[in-house]
């Protein structure tokens, strides 16, 4: 196949299939950009990136998948009986990965804050914790074990046809779950007296301190928002996909590409950059060499490299002031 009939062929492809495309970019990324903004942040806080960040959303999957599991058996949920397990999934998974989170903090990060230590010690702290939570799951759950919940619902159902593109349940669910979690997460941020202290720490750690703003306490809390909004995708991402012990590796990669394109540290970036990311994901399927979906990673990343070359601190991102 000459390359130009190979670029050709990939644009037929999107043409005729551009709303399952959409669909699956759209879900990809809302999952993308609540694992994004759990980055960012920490990072706003800190000026640190937390890598066990993507093994916090992979407890919140676990959380779900055995929840699902426990009360269905071989059942498959329907109607409103579903609703109530996708929330209850919802729930648990962010409640779980709120908890780990919170253990990340008090172990990873609080004791090398306390000690001034470097950069480095931190990187290298949360690195462990992150092997750490992988090697327990596999222990607990099987290496390479792709572990899948409860039948929620029916397989393939398609809640509606667009343009005559069936549109299947859990695309819309995993959108409109985003979508609510963020918007509330955005408001908490910019809308309430806790939200005040994580800007406040966030802009400037010291004066904040000043002030009189618990630094011990906003960290704490937003390791806690950040891991919730991770669990909750991590059971999402489960109800699509299943989850494995090294999901938080891969997933966590693109998410946290998701904070940067979008511009670490600004929660709507994040989220911005997942968005971006899914659907760039989604629509360079068809353009894969060979049908190889690895190079959709190279695209990405190549994506990703020209936007920071362009602009360094990503779209919507901003210089930080003095972190904690």
């Amino acid at each position: 196949m000459g390359f130009e009939h190979f670029w050709l062929s990939g644009f037929d492809q999107i043409h005729t299939a551009f709303w399952t495309y959409l669909a699956v970019g759209l879900q990809n990324g809302s999952v993308y950009a609540m694992i994004a903004v759990g980055y960012t942040l920490v990072y706003g806080v800190l000026g640190l990136i937390n890598f066990a960040h993507g093994e916090v959303f992979m407890c919140g999957g676990f959380a779900g998948v055995f929840l699902t599991r426990d009360i269905l058996g071989n059942r498959v949920g329907s109607g409103w009986g579903s609703v109530g397990l996708i929330f209850a999934g919802i729930v648990i998974g962010g409640l779980v990965s709120a908890l780990v989170a919170i253990g990340v903090e008090q172990a990873a990060y609080r004791p090398l804050r306390r000690r001034n230590a470097p950069k480095l010690a931190f990187l290298i702290s949360a690195i462990g914790a992150s092997y750490f939570l992988q090697t327990l799951a596999g222990k607990e759950f099987g290496y390479g074990v792709n572990i899948f919940p409860g039948e929620v619902f029916e397989p393939g159902q398609v809640m509606f046809t667009l343009f005559g593109t069936p549109i299947h349940t859990i695309a819309i669910v995993s959108i409109i779950a985003a979508i609510v979690m963020l918007v509330v997460a955005d408001r908490i941020v910019r809308a309430t007296r806790l939200g005040r202290g994580i800007r406040a720490v966030s802009q400037d750690a010291e004066t904040s301190s000043l002030m009189g703003v618990n630094i011990d306490r906003t960290i704490t809390i937003t390791f806690i928002l950040g891991g919730a909004l991770a669990g909750a995708a991590g059971f999402l991402y489960s109800l699509q996909s299943g989850i494995v012990q090294n999901a938080g590796t891969e997933i966590g990669i693109y998410a946290f590409t998701a904070a940067v394109l979008g511009g670490i540290g600004n929660l709507r970036g994040a989220a911005l950059g997942g968005l971006l990311i899914g659907l760039f994901g989604s629509f360079s399927v068809p353009f894969a060499f060979e049908g190889n979906v690895q190079w959709t990673e190279i695209y990405t990343f190549l994506i990703l490299v020209l936007v920071l070359i362009i602009r360094p601190t990503g779209i919507l991102g901003e210089k930080s002031g003095r972190t904690a």
